[in-house]
């Protein structure tokens, strides 16, 4: 049975290399947009979102928060970590099921990691019983 010789060990350290370089880009955050096609459209009902809480819109992968009575904020539910969606908050908080990440309803802004970046906000507004994308 023949040895690994020089040439066959140095190349797979090569590839092993290559698989832990290609493996580092994927535990960097991900980049989230907006939905395209999603301005102007009622994503939600006001009486849908409750105060503390939210509601994920699946789909436009939008999640929507009420963190305070009135105040109406919404983000793309795509953690910025690795694109898997976030729960609906509770408490005022929205996590990820897949790693952990929780992020604040008020401003999207990471409160515990791996995630290192914010959740991408949307602007909406309140048109009669409605949550619209503007």
């Amino acid at each position: 049975m023949p040895g690994v010789g020089r040439r066959e060990a140095l190349g797979a350290a090569g590839v092993m290399a290559c698989g832990v370089a290609l493996g580092a880009c994927g535990t960097g955050d991900a980049k989230t947009r907006q939905t395209p096609g999603v301005k102007g459209h009622v994503i939600a009902k006001v009486a849908d979102v409750p105060v503390g809480g939210g509601k994920v819109i699946g789909k436009w992968k939008i999640v929507v928060a009420q963190p305070s009575e009135g105040v109406f904020k919404a983000y793309s539910a795509s953690c910025p970590h690795r694109g898997c969606a976030v729960g609906s908050p509770e408490d005022n908080v929205m996590r990820c099921p897949c790693h952990g990440s929780e992020f604040a309803a008020d401003t999207g802004a990471v409160l515990s990691g791996p995630a290192q970046g914010p959740l991408t906000p949307y602007a909406v507004k309140i048109e009669g019983d409605a949550i619209v994308v503007v």
